[in-house]
């Protein structure tokens, strides 16, 4: 058997050798004897990750398996067999070969989007690129700023969001909105922009969330040390940063099929003292990325979603520019991206469209299996426990 399998691999290699860019090499065997389906097992032993074999009486191997999909009975059976199938999203590229991530038929919605620079723009932004349909939750103040800057932006850009919804995370529900703020001049516009609200809406107009990406972090008293921050401050920080997370899960998990993927972003401060990042920031971070296990749990026994975040490295945004000033008047953001760059093992700081990529990944097939994980993107940073360019290390 195996040299009838190597004499079969070295012909149809020379027929059909391997292509640059990951494309996949077919063997088509059209008999081995008695024993077929052990002679697909061998040649998937041979190459797993690129071998597509057809044998009478088998069917092609798939690298990656299906995730279960719910049966006619679920009572939250949105989603066809489709949805799930690993297809070019979740395995070899159909007809082409190789690896892709190709997100076509998925929706997204992507809540924190203000501007076209930070981590939330770049994951609309990747997700968009692999053909999913992406609609975001915009802070209603901010509405004109985004709008400006995409005037700004080019073709691509602009293609990248299929609709915009106005969106206030510290409100769950229209009973939650203070009169008085729903009458003011940012806001008067608006006829809903509660959790609550944007999640019928969205079912409504799409049917579904695949994906739903929680890009959301302020705190009135960012600037604060943990020690002089009011109980006030600290609750808004928890409210707008970490609840606002679990509330989006609530109201958006319905419409959510089965196999569908729940992303946050947090902060190295969830677990570890970063000073300048004070207002109960680090302490919202904190309870995040302790929200996202348990979410995981409860989501994915609910509902089949997977529920994961990514701790970000530092990246200098509009937002990021409010955090505190530091002695010589210098921003937070700014020394802690110099930081990052300096002592960091890949020796720079991370990139918005790496947390795009990241995010992609995670919201893709090729994660069925990851639920409840913090993923690290910020270029190593957390594995250091000195700082190569501490004066201590200086020789003089």
């Amino acid at each position: 058997l195996s040299s009838s399998l190597c004499e079969a691999w070295i012909s149809a290699k020379r027929q059909d050798p391997l292509r640059k860019g990951g494309h996949t090499m077919a063997i088509w065997v059209a008999s081995l004897g008695r024993a077929p389906r052990a002679a697909a097992a061998a040649c998937r032993a041979l190459t797993p990750a690129v071998i597509a074999l057809s044998l009478p009486g088998t069917r092609p191997a798939s690298t990656f398996a299906r995730p279960p999909v719910p049966t006619a009975s679920s009572s939250r059976s949105t989603s066809s067999a489709a949805d799930h199938a690993p297809g070019p999203g979740g395995g070899r590229g159909a007809g082409s070969g190789g690896f892709t991530i190709d997100m076509r038929g998925k929706v997204a919605f992507v809540a924190g989007v203000g501007d076209t620079s930070g981590y939330g723009w770049a994951i609309a932004q990747h997700l968009s690129l692999s053909g999913a349909t992406v609609v975001i939750g915009v802070w209603p103040p901010v509405m004109g700023v985004l709008k400006r800057s995409l005037d700004r932006a080019g073709a691509e850009e602009k293609g990248v969001v299929a609709a915009t919804y106005p969106l206030d995370v510290d409100y769950s529900t229209q009973d939650d909105i203070p009169e008085d703020l729903r009458k003011s001049r940012r806001y008067a516009d608006f006829e809903y922009f509660d959790i609550k609200s944007v999640a019928e809406a969205v079912a409504r107009d799409y049917g579904k969330v695949d994906v739903l990406v929680h890009a959301v972090a302020n705190g009135p008293e960012v600037s604060k040390p943990l020690l002089e921050t009011s109980r006030k401050g600290y609750l808004a920080a928890s409210s707008a940063s970490a609840y606002s997370f679990l509330s989006l899960l609530q109201h958006f998990g319905p419409s959510m099929p089965h196999g569908a993927s729940a992303l946050t972003l947090s902060y190295a401060a969830a677990s570890a003292a970063i000073p300048g990042y004070g207002g109960g920031m680090s302490s919202a971070k904190g309870q995040l990325e302790s929200d996202v296990k348990t979410l995981a749990w409860e989501a994915g026994r609910k509902w089949g979603v997977r529920v994961n975040a990514i701790s970000a490295g530092p990246l200098k945004t509009r937002a990021a520019k409010a955090i505190a000033k530091m002695e010589d008047g210098s921003s937070f953001i700014e020394k802690a991206v110099d930081y990052s760059a300096a002592n960091s093992p890949l020796a720079r700081s991370v990139l918005a469209s790496e947390v795009g990529g990241a995010a992609l990944a995670l919201a893709s097939p090729l994660a069925s299996a990851i639920t409840g994980e913090v993923l690290r993107v910020d270029c190593g940073l957390h594995v250091m426990g000195m700082a190569p360019d501490s004066k201590s290390f200086d020789s003089s």
